[in-house]
């Protein structure tokens, strides 16, 4: 027998020997699957829980954008905390703590609202510049919200408020009852001082042109909101009232 045969018989024996031997050796066991309540990391949490009102990076979606650095300034992380615990009353914004029958806790919650301040503040961005506060103080005047609506937000959105329909930019409605059935008064005053970047609205600094151009007050935010909800009705998208 030569050097080589002598060789590939014993590999042969080897591996025989081996594959007999490694039938009794238990299979490496699968990784546990993480739990729900175990997932600490903020891209996880805002894709399974944020991303499909607020859009995949924090715009584009139905509600808010998060993704505003204007909206972050006004809100803070504690208000953004408190609403994901807690939801929004009137909204279909939901309550994701725990505690208020959510799936979340208390240290997730956390979590996405100091990682949605991480990835998207710009507090450089309004340095210097007096803010309106995030929540009013006050109710209101309709009427006064009227006059400034027409100041500032008439060119976009119509005398009215019913929207304008132009060949580069069309205007829905801000004054339909199914819509401000969808929309908490905060959330219509949010909008108004954050704007809508992407859809190429301006803040609450406004793009007004002009000798007369100045941003919009507190007081004035805050009757333009009490004029759009004095458009709710009591049963929205319903032709008559049941008696």
């Amino acid at each position: 027998m030569t050097l080589r045969s002598l060789t590939s018989s014993f590999m042969i024996a080897a591996a025989t020997l081996f594959g007999a031997g490694c039938k009794d050796v238990p299979a490496r066991p699968e990784p546990a699957a993480q739990r729900p309540d175990q997932v600490l990391n903020f891209a996880a949490l805002y894709q399974q829980n944020c991303a499909a009102c607020h859009g995949g990076q924090g715009k584009n979606g139905a509600a808010i954008s998060l993704a505003n650095p204007v909206y972050l300034a006004v809100a803070g992380t504690d208000n953004i905390q408190k609403a994901t615990a807690n939801g929004v009353h009137g909204t279909l914004m939901p309550a994701f703590a725990k505690s208020q029958g959510g799936m979340l806790t208390d240290q997730q919650i956390t979590i996405l609202a100091q990682g949605v301040e991480s990835a998207w503040a710009k507090p450089a961005d309004l340095q210097g510049q007096s803010v309106p506060p995030y929540a009013s103080s006050s109710p209101g005047d309709s009427a006064q919200g009227e006059k400034a609506f027409t100041t500032f937000c008439a060119s976009c959105h119509g005398g009215d408020g019913t929207g304008l329909t132009r060949k580069e930019n069309s205007t829905g409605s801000l004054v339909d009852p199914a819509y401000l059935a969808l929309i908490s008064d905060q959330g219509l005053r949010s909008i108004i001082i954050a704007g809508q970047p992407e859809d190429g609205m301006p803040d609450w600094r406004s793009d007004m042109t002009g000798a007369n151009s100045r941003p919009m007050t507190d007081v004035e935010i805050t009757d333009i909101v009490a004029w759009l909800a004095s458009h709710r009705v009591a049963a929205p998208g319903q032709p008559y009232v049941h008696p």
